[in-house]
């Protein structure tokens, strides 16, 4: 029987896959190498969808490492192996997506004081002097999925907004996440994370980057 500790590394894996598959396609495509620019045109074609939909991109992203062994995972199942191709799949063409025409860093890991979660990157677009109701109610509706094809799609549209404000998500990330999406009991845990990075985020005030200079400075002295 696969336990909890193996399904979390297991997520855990899940997050590197992507994060290996995006990170070089990024420099590369950032640096304009002509390789990573033809890659993401090739995967834009599958945001939104799932990993069967799409045919010309099997083979496209390395997921070797979701198939080792290793001494500290239990070997997967056939339908954990389904979760997890369909999750990187999934992230890494929304990020394809999301990096499309961008000349910045579209996948940034998460850090607390940059977080960059998919509830605090869409908090990001509701204007501060606002409620934000259309953005709030796309994000619910990215909650309310009910399959995995829905979910996919409703991202896609969440995405597209991201891009034109230049703020970026981490896909590795949300790759985990889309893979314990698809767990039994996996749903409610997955938009409970999102809900509360949404609630939680509060945008740095220019107090908090005045601070920060300050620090800044007493560090060089």
């Amino acid at each position: 029987m696969t336990t909890v500790a193996s399904q979390l590394s297991f997520q855990a894996r899940v997050s590197q896959v992507a994060e290996a598959v995006i990170a070089p396609l990024q420099k590369g495509y950032l640096a304009d190498k002509p390789s990573a620019v033809a890659m993401l045109a090739q995967l834009r074609r599958g945001a939104g969808k799932e990993f069967q939909q799409v045919p010309d991109l099997w083979g496209r992203m390395d997921l070797s490492l979701l198939h080792q062994e290793a001494a500290d995972v239990a070997p997967p199942r056939e339908r954990e192996l389904t979760w997890a191709e369909d999750a990187v799949h999934i992230a890494v063409t929304l990020w394809a997506l999301h990096q499309q025409s961008r000349h910045s860093a579209m996948h940034r890991p998460h850090a607390k004081d940059q977080p960059t979660g998919l509830g605090a990157a869409v908090r990001q677009l509701v204007p501060p002097d606002e409620r934000g109701e259309p953005v709030r109610k796309r994000f619910v509706r990215v909650g309310t999925a009910a399959t995995l094809r829905e979910l996919a799609d409703r991202l896609r549209g969440l995405v597209v907004l991201l891009r034109g404000e230049d703020i970026a998500v981490d896909y590795a990330l949300l790759a985990g996440q889309l893979y314990t999406w698809q767990q039994p009991g996996g749903r409610d845990a997955v938009r409970r994370v999102w809900g509360r990075s949404f609630q939680a985020y509060r945008p740095r005030s220019a107090a908090d980057n005045d601070n920060d200079d300050k620090s800044l400075d007493k560090d060089a002295s």
